[in-house]
C-alpha cells in the first residue's frame, strides 16, 4: 500500500469521525478463563487459546506464555503496524525492518518480597532496524510519530482498572 492508498482508506473514516466524534469510539476486548488446572490462565487470541502462566523468576516451568512476554508482542505488534503507517503516510520507503522490543522485571515486586520494588515490565526499549534510504531526519519523525500513535505504547502510561465480581449461578 502506499501513500496515496492509504490516505484515500483512511479519509472517509477521517471524515465519518470529524462529523460524528462517538463513531470513532471504539471497543476492544480479549477472553481469557480458567479453562486449564495449574496457576494459568487460558487465553483466546487471533491464533487460538493460549495458556499464560508463572515464569520461572516467578515459581513456572517455563511451560506457558509468560504475560510479560504477551505485553512485548502486543507492544511491538502496534508499533510495527504504526511504524509502517507513519513511514507510508510520510512517503518513506521501507524495504525491511528488524523489530524488537526488551525489557526487565524484578521478581521480587511480583512475589511481594519488597514493597519498594516496583512490579511490572521497566527499562521497556523498541527498537526497530529498518532498510531505507530516509534522512536522520526522517527517521526521528518516524520514531516520534510511532511513539505518538501506538496506541498499545500510550495505554501503558494509565495502569487499568480491575474488577473482581461473584458469578452468579
Amino acid at each position: 500500500m502506499d501513500r496515496t492508498e492509504l490516505r484515500a482508506l483512511q479519509a472517509p473514516l477521517k471524515e465519518r469521525y470529524r462529523a460524528d466524534p462517538d463513531a470513532a469510539v471504539t471497543p476492544v476486548a480479549a477472553r481469557g478463563s480458567f479453562a486449564d488446572p495449574g496457576i494459568t490462565a487460558t487465553i483466546d487470541t487471533w491464533a487460538g487459546p493460549v495458556r499464560t502462566g508463572l515464569h520461572p523468576a516467578t515459581g513456572g516451568d517455563g511451560g506457558d506464555a509468560c504475560s510479560a512476554d504477551f505485553l512485548l508482542q502486543a507492544l511491538l505488534g502496534c508499533a510495527g503496524v504504526t511504524l509502517r503507517s507513519v513511514a507510508t503516510a510520510m512517503g518513506v520507503d521501507i524495504r525491511s525492518a528488524e523489530l524488537s522490543a526488551e525489557g526487565v522485571f524484578d521478581a521480587r515486586g511480583t512475589l511481594g518480597l519488597d514493597r519498594t520494588v516496583p512490579v511490572g515490565v521497566l527499562d521497556v526499549v523498541v527498537t526497530a532496524v529498518v532498510d531505507t534510504d530516509a534522512d536522520d531526519a526522517a527517521l526521528e519523525r518516524l520514531r516520534t510519530g510511532t511513539e505518538r500513535f501506538c496506541v498499545v505504547a500510550q495505554s501503558l502510561a494509565e495502569a487499568p482498572e480491575f474488577v473482581v465480581v461473584r458469578a452468579t449461578r
